[in-house]
């Protein structure tokens, strides 16, 4: 699936396009990220992700497969795979910064491939959920921008994981709670099984 966003960070174009590049920086403004390593390339890091009772670890890596800083764009590779599942992700995800009146608008393309669990809510839902994640880095990443080295929180705190449901909102989380039925129905069911028949 293909998948379109913009977002407008309030510094000029070579400011947001070294930000961007700095991934240990703007990797907090990724809910559930952790990034584990960056040689200037390729990045390795995880992810969770938390649908409803359910939370789904991917682990995998990210390489830049362009960085044109004069056209200010890039291009980045990243897969990744449940770490307990057969579920992957991967994607294409190609940023082009243009700069107005000072402020720079980054236009974000992402050809999307998902499969297992996550898979379940469809394009529509992961749509949505992708918009107000955008929203989130956004504000995040220009909070970054703009504030003074001594304002900086140093506090390490362990990432959450990124919750589909709450970041969707209610309508997604009613579309997605027939899926969240199939998946509490198969953990009762595993239990029973696991206590063998007739033991209470």
């Amino acid at each position: 699936m293909e998948l379109h966003h913009e977002f407008t960070v309030p510094v000029p174009a070579d400011e947001a396009w070294r930000a961007l590049l700095d991934i240990e920086r703007v990797a907090p403004c990724l809910p559930g990220a952790v990034v584990e390593g960056y040689d200037g390339k390729t990045v390795t890091g995880s992810v969770k992700v938390k649908v409803g009772p359910v939370t789904v670890a991917y682990r995998g890596t990210a390489v830049f497969e362009e960085q044109d800083a004069s056209a200010h764009r890039m291009v980045l590779l990243a897969s990744g795979r449940e770490t307990r599942g057969q579920g992957t992700a991967r994607a294409t995800v190609t940023a082009t910064l243009t700069e107005r009146d000072g402020a720079t608008a980054v236009s974000v393309r992402t050809d999307l491939t998902v499969t297992g669990r996550p898979a379940q809510f469809g394009r529509g839902v992961l749509a949505e959920v992708g918009d107000r994640l955008v929203g989130r880095f956004a504000t995040c990443l220009a909070e970054r921008l703009t504030e003074r080295p001594q304002d900086r929180d140093e506090d390490d705190e362990a990432p959450q994981p990124l919750d589909l449901l709450r970041t969707a909102g209610v309508p997604v989380a009613k579309r997605a709670a027939a899926f969240i039925a199939v998946l509490l129905a198969l953990v009762v069911l595993l239990r029973r099984r696991r206590s063998g028949p007739g033991r209470r």
